[in-house]
C-alpha cells in the first residue's frame, strides 16, 4: 500500500520526444551522404561501395570527378532539433538502378529534402516527381558547390517548374548550421501543409 501511495506522488516524467522521419534525396553525387553526416549527432550509418568499372558507363561523373564511392542502400543519421523533436534522416541512393529501395525508405516519412546541383539540375527531376506523385512534402536545397554558378531561389523554382509554395533554399551540405536550416525548412513546410489539410474548407 505504501508503495502504491509513493507511486501516486511521483512527479510525472518528461514527455517522450516526437520522432520524425525525413528523406534526403537527389541525383548521383549531389551531397546526400555529406549532408546526413554533417548534421548527424550519432555516427552515421553509410552503405557506400567503391565505384566500379561496370558502373562507369551509367554513372555520370561530370562535375564530381573526385567521387570514388556511391551509396548502394541508404545513409542514416539522427539529429535533435530541440528537446522534444528528433529527426531520423534516411539518405536515398542516387542512381536509377537502386530506386527500388525508395518505396521502402519513404514509408512513414514526414517530408523530404531534394538536393540539387545547378550544374546538373536535371538529375533531381526524378526525386521531385517521386515526392509530388506521393504527396510527400519536400523542399529543394541547392548545394552550392565550389566553382558552381549561384542562382537565386526563384530562378531554380522556375527552372524546375515547382508548384507554388515549395521552398527552395541555398545551402552548403558541408556546413552543419546550413544543413540544419534545410531540415528546419522541410519540417516547417510539412507542418504547414498538414495544417492546411486539416483546415475546414471555406463555404
Amino acid at each position: 500500500m505504501a508503495i502504491a501511495h509513493a507511486e501516486r506522488r511521483r512527479p510525472p516524467s518528461a514527455a517522450e520526444p516526437v520522432a520524425l522521419k525525413l528523406l534526403v534525396a537527389g541525383g548521383f553525387g549531389v551531397g546526400k551522404t555529406t549532408l546526413v553526416g554533417t548534421v548527424s549527432e550519432i555516427r552515421p550509418l553509410r552503405t557506400e561501395e567503391a565505384l566500379s568499372e561496370a558502373g562507369r558507363p551509367v554513372d555520370d561523373l561530370a562535375g564530381v570527378e573526385g567521387k570514388h564511392t556511391t551509396t548502394v542502400a541508404m545513409d542514416f543519421g539522427r539529429i535533435t532539433l530541440r528537446e522534444n523533436l528528433v529527426l531520423y534522416l534516411f539518405g536515398t541512393p542516387g542512381q536509377d538502378r537502386f530506386w527500388f529501395l525508395w518505396d521502402e525508405l519513404a514509408q512513414g516519412a514526414l517530408g523530404a529534402v531534394v538536393l540539387a546541383d545547378t550544374r546538373r539540375l536535371e538529375d533531381c527531376f526524378a526525386a521531385i516527381d517521386y515526392f509530388e506523385r506521393r504527396a510527400i512534402p519536400f523542399a529543394v536545397a541547392v548545394n552550392c558547390f565550389d566553382g558552381a554558378q549561384l542562382h537565386a531561389p526563384d530562378v531554380v523554382t522556375e527552372a524546375l517548374d515547382l508548384d507554388p509554395g515549395v521552398p527552395v533554399v541555398l545551402c552548403d551540405a558541408r556546413e552543419r548550421e546550413s544543413a540544419k536550416q534545410v531540415l528546419i525548412t522541410v519540417v516547417e513546410h510539412a507542418a504547414a501543409m498538414a495544417a492546411g489539410r486539416r483546415a475546414p474548407a471555406a463555404t
